[in-house]
C-alpha cells in the first residue's frame, strides 16, 4: 500500500480522535470526560488532539454530529395518507433515537447536549435559528404532502417543541416520558389551526446583473444524503447563521432551495448545525415519502465553500444570493431580502441557499 497523503493522514487521525472521544463521552459523560484520556485512547498526545479540535465542546459536538449523519438509513414510506399519519411516524422515528433507561452509555453520551448549548449566548442564538430552519423544513414537507394552500411552519415548530421537550425530559427524568402519549399528541397536532401566515418582506437588497462563469463546487446535502446539486440553474443563497430564516423567503418566492449553513465559530457551531439538521432530516426521511420532501438542500460549510461565492470573510449576518443560469452567474443580490429577490427574478427556477462561517478563508 502506498503512503498516505497529508490530507488522508489528517483525516485518519481526526477519525481516531473522534472514535476515542465517543468512547470517553459514553463512559464518563461530557463533564467527566478528559482530553488526556481521549488522547491516550487515540494513541496521541494532548497537543495532537487540540490540533484537530480547539476544545472539548467542539469535539463533543463533532462526535454527536457524526453519529447523527451516520445513523441507519431506513427506507422512506411509499405512501402516507395525511399529516396526522406523517407526524405520528416522525414522532416514532424521533423517539426511537432516544436512549432507553437501561442504556446508560447511550444516555451519558447525549445527556449534556442541551446544557452545553444553553451555557453561552453564542450557542443559544444560532441554535434557535437552526430550530427555526428545522421547523421550515418540516412545515414545507407537511404543505407538500397535504397540498395545503396555507403555511404549516408554526405547526411544525409546535411539533418540534414537543419532541425536543420529550428528549430533554428523558435525560433529566428517565422513565417519565411515555412515548405512545407523545406520538398521540404529535398526531393530533396535525389538525391544529394556528392562523399561520407569511408576512410581506420590507427588505430592499443591493442587486446587480453579472455574467460570470460558475464553477460549482461539490457539496453534500444533509436532507437527502446525496449531492446538493450546486450546478443546477437557480439561486445560490449564502447565509450566516443569524439569517437562516431567509431560506423560506426564497421558497415563498416560488423556488426550490439548497441551504449551506456556516457560522462565525466553525469549530463548534458548524458541528452543532450538522447535528440539528441531520437529526430532523433522518426522521423526516422515515416519515414522509420522497415526493413530499421539501425542495430544499442543506449543506454546512466548514470554510471550504466561501471563496467560491466571492466571500473572504462572511459573517453570521451575511445574506448573499447568486442566480445561476446555463452554468453562469447572471444576478448577484446582497443584504436582507437577497434570497427573496433572487428567487423572484425568474419564476420556476431552482434556488440554492448557502450559509458560510465568519473568518473562513
Amino acid at each position: 500500500m502506498g503512503r498516505l497523503s497529508r490530507a488522508q493522514l489528517q483525516a485518519r487521525n481526526r477519525d481516531r480522535v473522534l472514535t476515542a472521544a465517543r468512547q470517553e463521552f459514553a463512559e464518563r459523560g461530557f463533564r467527566g470526560a478528559k482530553i488526556d484520556l481521549i488522547a491516550d485512547r487515540a494513541g496521541f498526545t494532548r497537543g495532537a488532539v487540540y490540533s484537530n479540535f480547539p476544545g472539548k465542546r467542539a469535539l463533543y459536538f463533532a462526535v454527536l454530529a457524526d453519529l447523527a449523519e451516520q445513523g441507519p438509513r431506513v427506507p422512506p414510506p411509499e405512501a402516507v395518507r395525511d399529516g396526522r399519519e406523517a407526524l405520528a411516524a416522525l414522532a416514532r422515528a424521533w423517539l426511537a433515537r432516544l436512549p432507553l433507561p437501561d442504556e446508560p452509555e447511550s444516555a451519558r453520551l447525549t445527556r449534556d447536549l442541551h446544557p452545553e448549548i444553553l451555557a453561552e449566548e453564542r450557542t443559544r442564538g444560532p441554535y434557535a435559528q437552526l430550530l427555526k430552519l428545522d421547523a421550515i423544513l418540516l412545515g414545507l414537507a407537511l404543505e407538500r404532502l397535504e397540498g395545503a394552500s396555507g403555511r404549516r411552519v408554526r405547526l411544525a415548530g409546535t411539533v418540534l417543541a414537543a419532541l425536543h421537550g420529550a428528549r430533554q425530559l428523558s435525560a433529566a427524568a428517565p422513565g417519565f416520558v411515555e412515548p405512545f402519549d407523545v406520538v398521540g399528541v404529535c398526531e393530533r397536532l396535525a389538525g391544529l389551526d394556528l392562523g399561520d401566515w407569511w408576512p410581506v418582506l420590507p427588505w430592499i437588497p443591493a442587486v446587480r446583473a453579472v455574467d460570470e462563469v460558475w464553477a460549482a463546487p461539490y457539496a453534500k446535502d444533509l436532507l437527502t444524503g446525496g449531492s446538493a446539486r450546486l450546478d443546477r440553474d437557480g439561486v445560490v443563497a449564502v447565509l450566516g447563521l443569524n439569517r437562516l430564516e431567509a431560506v423560506e423567503e426564497a421558497v415563498r418566492a416560488g423556488s426550490p432551495v439548497t441551504a449551506i449553513l456556516v457560522t462565525g465559530d466553525p469549530d463548534e457551531l458548524a458541528p452543532l448545525a450538522r447535528l440539528v439538521v441531520a437529526e430532523l432530516s433522518a426522521c423526516l426521511r422515515e416519515a414522509f415519502p420522497p415526493a413530499a420532501w421539501p425542495d430544499v438542500r442543506i449543506v454546512v460549510d466548514q470554510g471550504e465553500l466561501a471563496a467560491a461565492f466571492g466571500l473572504a470573510e462572511p459573517s453570521d449576518d451575511t445574506e448573499l444570493a447568486l442566480r445561476i443560469g446555463g452554468g453562469r452567474v447572471v444576478l448577484r443580490a446582497e443584504g436582507r431580502g437577497a434570497c427573496h429577490v433572487a428567487a423572484s427574478a425568474q419564476e420556476g427556477q431552482a434556488v440554492t441557499a448557502v450559509v458560510t462561517p465568519t473568518g473562513s478563508q
